[in-house]
């Protein structure tokens, strides 16, 4: 087979499709996708042999905005006997390149997830059996690729793999994130995946320190000035609404009941702006980028509202917009999006000034 399935949000599969056209044709690659409304994937089918393993080792995935999961499909099955499900998948296991780790799961939609329980216990004699066709090593090695079973029905399943180079690391594609009991707002996890996802772990020390100032506009109640607070670090709150009062007693945050389209900060050591409003998306990024050339942030973190329609044409729009914009007034920058499973109607977007050498945008 020569397809490509990526894992994304119910209801998003038209808006992978069309960036995962976009991003296949700019790489001389051309296909079609598959798209069932809801179902949580995108089949993408390639007309020349090969291309499917190219794109999964040479289109980053964190380039894709809506997509959790990228993965080379090698076989297609159907109607799985319930009494051996295992001898129809070692008949078409090598084809798959010796894999150092197993995941047997579903798409992100409710049919799907009703098999998780089906799956997690078919995990174990699966593994086993590869192990013992010698498709699995006999040990997990996080180097090695990694085997994907995806059953989007009982019986119906894609068989392929991931590289580790170029996969996410989650089952499903998505980070198990536990909802702080003192938050003020679920609105708080979508921060923590945002740091967990654009934050490379071994920088957290120094780029998501104790003691760095932060803005966060459209604060109130304070799910993301939460999760800032939670670092050591002093927020200024821009919001004219409430603020939890357990941040407001940490001596962390400063509240300001203004418009966070019209606050200016009185002092220039802000490393963190953070923004969640809901506002026009051109809006908010046009915001951003006036922050980052008047040098009033060094990293930030929003959110960019989605339209009901075209969504994919309408981000990429704002985002090369916004990229333009720096560019214009000359600043280097750094900029990642990506539709996180937190994430709802919106996308959260990562942007930084970076050196002019070390420039991956702008």
């Amino acid at each position: 087979m020569n397809q490509v399935l990526l894992y994304c949000r119910a209801g998003f599969e038209k808006d992978c499709a069309a960036e995962i056209q976009q991003k296949t044709t700019e790489m001389g690659i051309y296909g079609f996708p598959r798209v069932i409304n809801n179902s949580a994937y995108v089949l993408f089918e390639c007309y020349q042999d090969g291309e499917a393993e190219q794109i999964v080792r040479d289109l980053p995935l964190d380039s894709l905005i809506f997509a959790r999961q990228m993965i080379a499909v090698t076989a297609s099955l159907s109607d799985l006997d319930p009494d051996d499900r295992i001898s129809p998948i070692l008949a078409v296991a090598d084809a798959l390149p010796k894999a150092g780790d197993l995941r047997v799961e579903t798409p992100d939609n409710d049919e799907a997830k009703a098999l998780l329980k089906f799956c997690r216990k078919f995990t174990v004699p699966l593994r086993q059996a590869l192990r013992k066709q010698g498709v699995m090593l006999a040990k997990d090695n996080p180097k090695k690729p990694v085997i994907h079973l995806c059953f989007i029905a009982p019986g119906t399943c894609f068989v392929g793999y991931s590289l580790t180079t170029n996969n996410s690391t989650h089952y499903m594609g998505i980070p198990r994130m536990k909802f702080p009991a003192d938050a003020p707002s679920r609105s708080t996890l979508k921060l923590e995946e945002a740091f967990h996802h654009f934050i490379p772990k071994e920088e957290w020390d120094t780029r998501l320190a104790p003691g760095l100032w932060a803005v966060d506009l459209g604060a109130c109640p304070g799910g993301w000035t939460y999760q800032l607070v939670k670092r050591s670090m002093f927020v200024h709150a821009v919001d004219n609404g409430a603020m939890d009062e357990s941040l407001m007693e940490t001596g962390q945050v400063f509240h300001h009941a203004e418009d966070g389209f019209k606050f200016e900060p009185t002092r220039k050591n802000v490393t963190w702006l953070v923004c969640d409003m809901i506002e026009k998306p051109s809006r908010v990024a046009q915001l951003m980028g006036e922050w980052l050339i008047a040098g009033w942030a060094k990293e930030a973190m929003f959110n960019l509202k989605l339209p009901m329609s075209r969504r994919y044409e309408q981000v990429s729009y704002n985002l090369d917009t916004l990229g333009e914009f720096l560019k214009q007034h000359n600043i280097p920058y750094e900029m990642k999006a990506k539709h996180l499973y937190h994430d709802r109607e919106e996308i959260t977007v990562y942007l930084r000034r970076v050196k002019r050498q070390h420039s991956l945008n702008g």
